[in-house]
């Protein structure tokens, strides 16, 4: 079966477009030596001590090692993002027949659909900080590692003037409060793949479809906008019985959102005493375009928009403010008591269905 995406030439023109600061502008310089050294040694440390925080303020302890810390280029982030990627999406393209695959413009097809990804994907590695990716994680005894993207961040602690060795801490909490959520609780990781893949497997077998959701997607970005930002690349090409399945990751998504924010910002607030700089500054660059922070939760509709992050945090702080953090612990039981979408945007529904006086016996 030839797969409708040439896969080479979306790693090329991704990395070609990350490699630019914007779709038009020169090649970024790369960071110094002494730069990127400095990286290395500055999250190999913050990512230890963000674990430790994060564990003692949420209480989820990591099943399956250390945390440990990777620093990357844009170059670095789009091939370790495009192999997920391929990984997630192939099963489902493997379901694609038709006659222009084996024509004689199946080439042509292959390469155009592969260089639209390749935009969508390069943009995006010029925006992301960090991420703790799952589907890696899954081959590594270590549970997996976290990633930065060392030239973005740079770039945001010179524009802003940030403290760096704050501003890494910062980050790093977010990230390892995802890698805590994911092998601290024991079903999240097996649950939230499960809902992926009842996902994936809607797609309609039509590659026409998939070549167009990604021209559509390309188009996005040339105006300058965000081409995901309602139910991310599947949402483009999904039958509607499979919104609804999206629709559960993006509630399950857009509480442990919330929940990482708040960490973040609760764990580091000794340590980081200009979190809430570094945290309206974020907020504003999210808010002026709406922008992605992860490949996959963009593909299959999981990263929330500001909307989402900001309904996932007052979900939180609506709960804790009935029944404290118990109440909210309550959510880590199984699959069965994560919020809904409605009851992110209503806490007392879900206040009502968790209930209190099971909080006791529970």
């Amino acid at each position: 079966m030839t797969s409708p995406v040439s896969w080479e030439d979306a790693q090329r023109v991704a990395v070609w477009v990350g490699s630019r600061g914007s779709l038009l502008g020169p090649p970024a310089p790369p960071l110094d030596p002494a730069t990127a050294a400095q990286l290395e040694a500055d999250f190999s440390e913050a990512t230890v001590r963000a674990e430790e925080m994060v564990v003692a303020a949420t209480g989820l302890r990591p099943a399956t090692g250390t945390a440990g810390a990777t620093v990357v280029d844009r170059a670095g982030w789009v091939r370790s993002n495009l192999s997920s990627f391929r990984r997630l999406l192939e099963p489902a393209l493997e379901q694609l027949d038709s006659p222009a695959l084996r024509g004689p413009l199946a080439g042509a097809a292959r390469r155009a659909t592969g260089a639209q990804l390749g935009l969508v994907l390069g943009w995006m590695a010029t925006r992301v900080l960090g991420q703790y990716d799952l589907l890696l994680a899954e081959g590594e005894g270590t549970g997996g590692r976290v990633s930065y993207v060392g030239p973005n961040i740079v770039a945001l602690e010179r524009r802003h003037g940030f403290p760096a060795r704050q501003f890494r801490l910062w980050i790093a909490l977010h990230e390892v409060t995802h890698r805590c959520q994911f092998t601290g609780v024991p079903w999240l990781r097996g649950h939230f793949l499960s809902m992926v893949e009842e996902a994936m497997s809607g797609m309609a077998p039509d590659p026409r479809r998939f070549a167009e959701a990604l021209r559509r997607a390309a188009a996005a970005v040339r105006a300058g906008q965000n081409p995901l930002q309602e139910a991310g690349m599947l949402g483009l090409v999904a039958p509607p019985e499979q919104l609804a399945v999206i629709g559960r990751i993006q509630a399950m998504m857009s509480f442990l959102e919330g929940h990482g924010d708040i960490t973040m910002d609760r764990a580091g607030a000794d340590a980081v005493p200009d979190a809430a700089w570094f945290s309206r500054v974020l907020r504003e660059r999210r808010r002026r375009a709406s922008l992605p922070a992860r490949l996959l939760q963009q593909l299959v509709g999981l990263e929330a928009k500001l909307r989402q992050y900001e309904q996932g945090e007052r979900f939180i702080r609506a709960v804790e403010a009935t029944g404290g953090p118990e109440l909210l612990g309550r959510v880590w039981e199984g699959p069965e008591m994560l919020p809904t979408m409605d009851e992110i945007r209503h806490p007392e529904a879900w206040v009502t269905r968790a209930g209190p006086a099971r909080l006791a016996t529970g």
